[in-house]
Protein backbone atom coordinates (compact mmCIF):
# COMPACT_ATOMS: atom_id res chain seq x y z
CA UNK A 1 0.00 0.00 0.00
CA UNK A 2 2.85 2.32 1.17
CA UNK A 3 4.47 1.84 -2.51
CA UNK A 4 0.98 2.24 -4.15
CA UNK A 5 0.40 5.38 -2.29
CA UNK A 6 3.65 6.72 -3.16
CA UNK A 7 3.46 5.91 -6.98
CA UNK A 8 -0.43 7.46 -7.20
CA UNK A 9 0.40 10.52 -5.00
CA UNK A 10 -0.27 13.42 -7.35
CA UNK A 11 -3.37 12.13 -8.40
CA UNK A 12 -6.34 14.40 -7.30
CA UNK A 13 -7.45 13.68 -3.39
CA UNK A 14 -10.25 12.91 -3.93
CA UNK A 15 -9.76 10.33 -7.00
CA UNK A 16 -7.27 9.16 -4.85
CA UNK A 17 -9.17 9.00 -1.66
CA UNK A 18 -11.86 6.81 -3.78
CA UNK A 19 -9.18 4.73 -5.19
CA UNK A 20 -7.87 3.55 -1.90
CA UNK A 21 -11.74 2.63 -0.35
CA UNK A 22 -12.26 -0.97 -1.95
CA UNK A 23 -8.00 -1.44 -1.25
CA UNK A 24 -8.75 -1.31 2.14
CA UNK A 25 -12.21 -3.06 2.30
CA UNK A 26 -10.81 -6.61 0.71
CA UNK A 27 -8.19 -5.90 3.20
CA UNK A 28 -10.45 -6.17 6.04
CA UNK A 29 -12.73 -9.04 4.26
CA UNK A 30 -9.07 -10.47 3.88
CA UNK A 31 -7.97 -10.24 7.44
CA UNK A 32 -11.09 -9.34 9.55
CA UNK A 33 -11.08 -12.29 11.68
CA UNK A 34 -11.96 -12.59 15.39
CA UNK A 35 -8.98 -11.09 17.72
CA UNK A 36 -7.24 -9.45 14.65
CA UNK A 37 -9.63 -6.47 15.09
CA UNK A 38 -6.10 -4.24 16.73
CA UNK A 39 -4.18 -5.62 14.04
CA UNK A 40 -7.01 -3.62 11.37
CA UNK A 41 -7.63 -1.14 13.48
CA UNK A 42 -3.78 -0.31 13.15
CA UNK A 43 -3.87 -0.94 9.64
CA UNK A 44 -6.07 1.78 8.99
CA UNK A 45 -4.42 4.66 11.63
CA UNK A 46 -0.99 3.67 9.25
CA UNK A 47 -2.62 4.32 5.75
CA UNK A 48 -3.92 7.55 7.52
CA UNK A 49 -0.61 8.66 8.04
CA UNK A 50 0.96 7.38 5.09
CA UNK A 51 -1.62 9.31 3.11
CA UNK A 52 -0.80 12.72 4.94
CA UNK A 53 2.49 12.10 4.31
CA UNK A 54 2.39 11.55 0.76
CA UNK A 55 -0.52 14.03 0.10
CA UNK A 56 2.01 16.92 1.91
CA UNK A 57 4.70 16.01 0.03
CA UNK A 58 3.26 17.12 -3.81
CA UNK A 59 4.30 20.68 -3.55
CA UNK A 60 6.53 22.75 -1.78
CA UNK A 61 4.12 23.40 0.72
CA UNK A 62 2.42 21.50 3.35
CA UNK A 63 -1.35 20.92 1.38
CA UNK A 64 -2.93 20.24 4.90
CA UNK A 65 -2.59 20.27 8.68
CA UNK A 66 -3.51 16.71 10.82
CA UNK A 67 -6.86 18.96 11.63
CA UNK A 68 -7.42 20.14 8.11
CA UNK A 69 -7.05 16.46 7.07
CA UNK A 70 -9.18 14.42 9.49
CA UNK A 71 -11.72 17.43 8.32
CA UNK A 72 -10.89 16.03 4.75
CA UNK A 73 -11.48 12.40 6.03
CA UNK A 74 -14.52 13.32 7.90
CA UNK A 75 -16.13 14.74 4.02
CA UNK A 76 -14.54 11.77 2.28
CA UNK A 77 -13.92 8.79 4.87
CA UNK A 78 -12.53 5.77 4.66
CA UNK A 79 -13.76 2.47 5.66
CA UNK A 80 -13.70 1.60 8.99
CA UNK A 81 -12.23 -1.79 9.69
CA UNK A 82 -14.21 -4.53 11.26
CA UNK A 83 -14.44 -7.98 11.72
CA UNK A 84 -15.91 -9.53 8.59
CA UNK A 85 -15.49 -13.44 9.77
CA UNK A 86 -16.11 -14.97 13.69
CA UNK A 87 -14.28 -18.08 13.75
CA UNK A 88 -16.30 -18.96 17.11
CA UNK A 89 -20.13 -18.69 15.79
CA UNK A 90 -19.04 -21.32 12.37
Amino acid sequence: MKQWIKANRTTPVSILLEQIKPKLVGYYRYYGITDNDPMIHRYWYEITKLLFKWINRRSQRNSYTWEKFLLLLKVKPLPKPRIYFNIFSA
